[in-house]
């Protein structure tokens, strides 16, 4: 028999699934704050899921994403479909929640019901995504949107995992920010499906295209070789090449390789899951348990290995 706790889960996931808004927001929360609920309304869920494109962006503080993104959706709902953002913001250091930059440049679309955006704390996580991203992104597909934009923070050594959590991966370049080398350093060939060289008017726009290029022919051979777009987010110049370019990588995976993306996204799940769960365990833990296990002279292996236990 159900208990009193499933009637509200059953009712918000109707709502979900039925495209409230308000509802979905709350879901969200609820994954935010990890809450039994909703987890038990993520597994209610995930069965209705996986329509969706997974669109990740991601570059450099002031690189434009926002406003890349902002006449993404712009294409997208030309098109009629129904689309979403999950904007992951730093966390605030006074409230703890999302600095929301991201949607204040998007406010265009606060009107529109078929545009949701939302913004998510990191709240400490350090891979560039907040530790729900990927089980809100499932709620939104299931909520039936066609496109999930997921914006991160920025790019750099500890962000890299957008790659193995979106479909497509647009990485974001822009001149003035360092030579291109030094974009190479952080891993960034490995990440991009697509370079979108922004504010490609400015001096130096040229020569970031040169440098990315030069390094792309260096790179070892593989079977999808990332485009160069160059755009002017601000005035729309290059949006319409970028938007066709993600359709083509989206068409390239229906053929080679889009099952093998949402394993790694699964895997990836599966490894945020556990080391919230680990920090969880740890934060509960008084100071008198952790001095006795390290008096004890427990390395930090079995330390791990006793809160697994």
């Amino acid at each position: 028999m159900a208990s009193g706790n499933d009637l509200p889960t059953n009712d918000l996931l109707t709502r979900v699934l039925n495209r409230d808004e308000r509802a979905l927001a709350r879901a969200i929360s609820l994954l935010e704050s990890s809450r039994g609920e909703g987890q038990a309304l993520l597994r209610a869920a995930r069965p209705q899921a996986g329509r969706a494109r997974l669109i990740g962006i991601t570059g450099a503080p002031g690189s434009g994403k926002s406003t890349l993104t902002d006449k993404l959706i712009g294409v997208a709902r030309a098109a009629g479909e129904r689309v979403a953002v999950l904007a992951v913001d730093p966390t605030s250091p006074f409230s703890g929640g999302a600095i929301l930059g991201d949607r204040i440049r998007m406010l265009r679309w606060h009107q529109d019901r078929a545009v949701f955006i939302r913004s998510m704390a990191t709240r400490g996580h350090l891979g560039g995504l907040a530790a729900s991203t990927l089980q809100a992104a499932t709620l939104l597909d299931a909520s039936g949107f066609d496109t999930i934009f997921i914006e991160t923070v920025g790019v750099g050594q500890s962000e890299v995992e957008i790659a193995a959590v979106a479909d497509t991966t647009v990485v974001v370049l822009t001149p003035g920010q360092g030579d291109g080398v030094q974009a190479f350093k952080a891993g960034i060939m490995e990440v991009a499906d697509i370079f979108a060289l922004n504010k490609y008017d400015q001096p130096g726009g040229p020569k970031l295209q040169r440098e990315v290029q030069a390094a792309l022919e260096l790179a070892p051979a593989a079977g999808w070789l990332p485009p160069l777009v160059p755009t002017v987010a601000t005035d729309g110049t290059g949006i319409a090449e970028l938007a066709a370019h993600i359709a083509e990588h989206r068409a390239y995976l229906a053929q080679s390789g889009l099952g093998q993306r949402r394993l790694s996204r699964a895997r990836l799940e599966l490894a945020t899951l556990l080391t919230a769960t680990l920090r969880q365990r740890l934060m509960a833990r008084d100071d008198t348990w952790l001095e006795a296990a390290w008096l004890s002279e427990l390395t930090p292996e079995a330390l791990i290995a006793k809160l697994l236990d």
